[in-house]
Formats: structure tokens, sequence, C-alpha cells
């Protein structure tokens, strides 16, 4: 029976894993034909994945810009010879998310040519891209192949290498692992405080001893870390059940981030031994009754109440995992997460049962356990003014400015710090070792920790004046609540400096400017870039100037909106781009205080409710052009509002400034094409 259970739990990970898997679209695969006298046929081979189909060269009948694009570097044009040459077996239909355009596709594999002529004794890397575009579902994507080949007369080297272009599902097919690995992160972090890792030598002792054999009882202690993992995962199970965008939406509500605010601040406060906190008694103790280690239901009662008792530790852990869980994850987000928090905290148990001497290692508790409570509790303060730093933008209080949050951040680390060095005593600490002349002596381990919290302190000073701090950029409230900031000077010098006034002039953006600018990202504000914040109001500018929109899909408290604007806005590239060649427009998703007029109110289909607020407006919009939820999403259109490019670039932590410049570079290229 227990055999079976175990396969049933590893077999459903193991096919959790294998769905999950980011699977590419379209594979290719390359090669050369040498015909001789310096002649070459390049041969390109594309194979679309099950139901995908693969557009073709072939230009659209309206004229939009998807279909696939196989470009070469101007370098080396001397070399080609000839179009290229599509072999397949191609498809026509009208497609209704192109407005019933006809469009040419393969759902087989296709072959494309191309003729190369050297010259006697030349030797050249031929290298370009594949622009191509799919339809996956009821969706149309874009990806790109970067084209790497060596072509000479004596000896041949090939070098194929890949480039995806990043869209809004860039990170979404990673995001249940990310999940995954923060649960179990946080579940082996669980399992060290106080009110589990105390019960673990007295459960595993319990199973081995009242076991009839060693075997059997290593087979109980198997069964209740299964039956801990099942419970978590069931709890994120049920968590997964609710929309889509209930995550998303309650993850950036004021109501539930005071919420977290509140537990994260007991929680705190509890570990730094103001109070205790222990749900009522009676429900452990009619859990508690119905246990029995000889019966696996009674084992299961037994991770039942571990899971119970163990609330006071492990109840912030949980309501954090579950609220990251929201966006690109889905369903599977708080069911990944939930299961590697399950995973994490049961797995020492398997250690300890199958090897029952670590046991007397893990009695010798002393008093690390109480200063690892104390560091979380610092920790759990410093998470705490993050949520509440999410209800002061949602309610534009101003009470928690960056310089005010920095601050407080500064003196919870370095008051750690101290803590660790033993300057500080809580109600529960123990005394420091005593070296052999009868002194207190702070560990090494313990040391370190001081250092690193130390310099975390020094490292976040800077951020007072105005500093990036891109280490933290995504926690610290955005640059433009800073009263003061000392590097207001234009940060590139190869940017032109009347690219604001040209844009104002155009027509300068008004509607939400007092409210939305305060989110105005600091690499923004050190080089004067515009940005809009109202759709309409950059369509008309865009017109005016002859520029194509870029339109930013964010968020009041997106994270990744802040990573993305810290690490990959200020490379020179982007940001000398994005203000000389665009009219940026940002448009906040989650901005749900300010109501529309009721003449603007509208049901939305897509969002299967009422329209009534900004946020909901914008969030509607990005569902009409993309169908995606979830920020960020950089999507770019034509003054008349049509798509350049399907699809949209997200956050992708393995993208850089330099595929996002590319990108760019990209749909300026197509925009051009479509204005002359």
């Amino acid at each position: 029976m227990l055999k079976h259970k175990l396969l049933l739990i590893v077999s459903f990970f193991f096919l959790l894993t294998l769905t999950a898997q980011d699977k590419q679209p379209v594979q290719f695969s390359f090669s050369k034909a040498d015909k001789g006298k310096g002649e070459f046929i390049l041969n390109i081979t594309a194979i679309p994945a099950l139901g995908i189909k693969l557009f073709s060269t072939q230009k659209i009948s309206d004229g939009l810009p998807v279909n696939t694009v196989i470009s070469f570097d101007s370098s080396i044009k001397k070399y080609l010879q000839d179009s290229i040459v599509e072999t397949g077996k191609l498809h026509v239909e009208k497609e209704a998310v192109l407005n019933n355009a006809v469009i040419s596709f393969y759902i087989d594999s296709l072959q494309w040519q191309q003729k190369i002529k050297l010259n006697p004794g030349d030797s050249t890397r031929i290298i370009g891209n594949i622009n191509y575009y799919y339809k996956n579902g009821e969706s149309i994507e874009s990806g790109e192949k970067r084209i790497s080949m060596q072509f000479s007369y004596t000896g041949d080297q090939v070098v194929v290498t890949s480039k995806p272009v990043a869209t809004d599902t860039g990170f979404a097919d990673k995001s249940w692992l990310v999940l995954l690995l923060l649960g179990m992160g946080a579940g082996l972090l669980a399992f060290i405080t106080p009110c589990v890792y105390a019960l673990v030598p007295v459960t595993v002792s319990l199973f081995l001893k009242r076991s009839k054999t060693a075997l059997q009882g290593r087979k109980n202690v198997l069964f209740y870390a299964i039956s801990i993992i099942i419970i978590y995962a069931a709890i994120g199970a049920l968590a997964s059940v609710v929309p889509k965008t209930f995550w998303n939406n309650l993850s950036t509500h004021w109501i539930f981030n005071l919420f977290l605010f509140l537990m994260f601040v007991i929680f705190g406060l509890s570990f730094l031994g103001a109070f205790d906190i222990n749900l009522p008694s009676s429900w452990a103790n009619k859990l508690d009754s119905k246990s029995n280690s000889n019966s696996y239901a009674g084992i299961f009662f037994m991770a039942f109440t571990l899971v119970v008792v163990s609330f006071s530790c492990t109840g912030n852990f949980v309501a954090s995992i579950l609220g990251l869980a929201g966006g690109k994850a889905g369903n599977l987000g708080p069911i990944s997460g939930m299961f590697g928090f399950g995973f994490g905290l049961a797995f020492p148990f398997i250690i300890f049962a199958f090897f029952p001497k670590l046991l007397t290692v893990l009695t010798k508790s002393g008093g690390w356990q109480n200063a690892l409570k104390v560091s979380l509790g610092f920790i759990e303060l410093a998470f705490a003014l993050k949520f509440l730093s999410n209800v002061d933008v949602a309610k534009n209080l101003r009470i928690l400015d960056r310089e005010v949050f920095i601050v407080l951040w500064v003196v919870l680390f370095s008051l750690l710090g101290f803590y660790l060095l033993g300057k500080l005593k809580f109600k529960h600490d123990s005394e420091l070792p005593k070296n052999d002349w009868g002194l207190e002596y702070v560990s090494i381990p313990r040391l370190l920790l001081a250092i690193a919290s130390l310099a975390f302190s020094l490292y976040l000073i800077p951020g007072l004046w105005g500093a990036p701090l891109n280490a933290v950029s995504a926690f610290v409230p955005a640059a433009g609540t800073q009263d003061f900031i000392l590097y207001n000077q234009p940060a590139q010098q190869n940017i032109s400096n009347n690219t604001t006034t040209v844009n104002s002039a155009a027509l300068p953006p008004v509607k939400y400017v007092k409210r939305l600018s305060n989110y105005e990202p600091l690499a923004a504000k050190q080089n004067s870039l515009s940005i809009y914040y109202d759709y309409k109001e950059a369509l008309a500018a865009s017109k005016i100037l002859n520029k194509p929109v870029m339109i930013d899909f964010t968020g009041i408290q997106c994270v990744n909106c802040r990573k993305f604007e810290a690490s990959i806005w200020p490379d020179p590239a982007v940001i000398s781009t994005m203000k000389n060649d665009f009219i940026l427009v940002s448009l906040f998703c989650d901005y749900d205080d300010e109501e529309l007029p009721d003449n603007e109110k509208f049901f939305s289909k897509v969002l299967n409710g009422q329209v009534e607020t900004v946020g909901d407006k914008n969030e509607d919009l990005q569902q009409q052009l993309i169908h995606a939820s979830g920020q960020p999403n950089y999507v770019f259109v034509n003054s008349d509002g049509k798509l350049l490019v399907p699809g949209g670039y997200g956050y992708d932590p393995t993208k850089n400034a330099k595929d996002f410049a590319a990108y760019l570079g990209n749909v300026l290229e197509i925009f051009k094409k479509q204005v002359q």
C-alpha cells in the first residue's frame, strides 16, 4: 500500500515536471552543401511543434508585418546570390485573429535555401537572423533564431546559436519552478525554527522504537513525510481553484497588503520574544487524539498535528508563498510553491530516519536556535515594511517614501548586525559561549552573518541621496517618491537633450501625471525621459511626431517591473532609443483608486467584468492587444494603435539590456517599412 502511494506521488511530480518543460515552438537545423568552385547552398530546416502554425516568408495579404523574415548582415550580402527559396507543404487560410487576412503557413517541416558564392581564397562567416511568427492556440507569437556559419574553400566549421525573442511567456513557463524552489528553501528554513526542530528527535525516535523492525519504522517515517507534503500541496490546490487574475489582484490590493504587514509585524515581534503565538490547544489535542504511529491513518493525523502546532513558525512562510503564487505561474503556482514547502519541511525527517545517529547531533540545540529566531524576526520586520509600502503607494499616503523606507532598513539591518555580535540581548537569549579563559566570544558563523548584515546596511546608505541600489530596486519604493536626488544630471551624454522639449511641444503629458509620476524610474529622471500615462495622449503625440508608441504595461506594486527598470532602462543603447525614437506611455494596470467618468465605463468581454477604474481600462487594453496579463509587458503599436510586433516583451531574468536593445531596433525597422 505504501509503495503504491509513494509511486503515485513520485509519478505525479514527474508528470508535473514533464508537462511544464520549456518547449520550443519551432526546431531549427542548419547545414550546407558544397557545389564546388566556391558555390555553396545554405540549408535552413524548420520543424514546427505539434499544433504550431509557422508563418511563411510570403507577405500577408493585408500587408501585416507578421510574415517570417530571413535577413543577413549587410557586410556579407556581396556573397549572397539570388533570393531565398522556400520549399514545403504550404497551407493557406483566413485568420480570424488578423481580421480574416489570408495567411500562408506550415504545420510540417519546411526548408529555406540560400546560394552563397565565394571568390578564390575567401573565408567568411555568414551571419543573419530568422525573425519568425507562428500561431499557438489563439495567439500569434514571435521568435528569433540566430544564424552564424563559416564558409571557406579549405575547411568549414558550423556554429549555430539561438536567441529567442522575449515575449510575455518567456519566463512564464519557468515561474512554477521558481516557486517550487522558493517553497523548498522556505520549508528548509521553517524546519530549523524552534517550533519544528524540537519535534524531530521525539517524532523520529517514536516511529523507530514503536515499529517491529527498523525497515517498518523507516516506512512509517516516509509515509509521515509524504503526508506532510500532501497536506501542504492540498492547501496549494485549494488556493489554485480561484480565477487566474485573483492572485494578481489580491497581491496588489491595499487591504491584503495591510493584512500581510500586520501578520509580519506580529510574527516578527513574536520571534524577537515579545509574546508567543499559539493556535487553540484544543485543535492540536483533538488531532493528537487520533494520531497513532502504527496505522497509516494515525500517521497522517500525526502529520496534520505537526502542521497545526508549527503554525506559529510556518504561517508567515505559507502566507508569503501564496502571496507570490499569482501572476504567470497561473493555477500551478500555489500547488508548486506549497508542494515545495512541504517537501523542504518533510525531507529532513526522512534523512534522520535513515541515519538515526544524526539525532545525537540534532539534540544539541543550544542558544543558536533562539539566535536564528531573533534574526528571522528582524528580517520579517524588514519585509513588513515592503507590504506597508505597497499600501502607501496604493493609497498615495506618502508616509513611507523612498528615503524613509531606506532609513528604516538601514536601522533594522544594523541592529541585526549588532545583535549577531552580541551587543543586543532579548528575552530568550542565552549567554554566548566562553573560551578557555572564561570570556564570551562570537562564533565564526555569527561573525560572518554580522559582517553581511552591516555591509548591507552600508550599501543602502547612498540610496538616501538617490543611488539606484540595483540589488534591492524591486523592493524599495520608486525614485519618484524621493524628495532629494543628488544624481539628477543625465546619465548618458550621447542622448539628445531636446527630446523632452520636442515631445512636450507635440502634446505634453497631462492626464494622471501628478499622481503617477511619483513612480517614475530613476533612469527616466536622470535622462529627462518624457513619459505619458494616458494611451490616447500617446497616440496623438505619435501622429504628430511620426514615432511608434512603446506601451509599458506596468504596476505600482509590480516587483518585476522595478527589476526591469533598474537593470535594463539605464543601458545607454536602451535609454537612448526609448528617448529619441519612441513615444513612451506607462499604463499602470493596478491604478484602481481613480474612477473613470460614467461615460467611459463599459463591460469588458476579455475581463468578464465592468471596467470602472483607470487600472481596469489599462488591463482591458493589454488583454485586447496581446491576450495576456501580468506585468511588465512592453507592447509596440503605430499611431493608429495597430500592433507592430505580435505579443509583448515580458520580464525574463535570462535576458539582458543588449537583447532588449536589439528588440527595439527590430521594432523600429518594422515601423520604418510601414511609413515608407
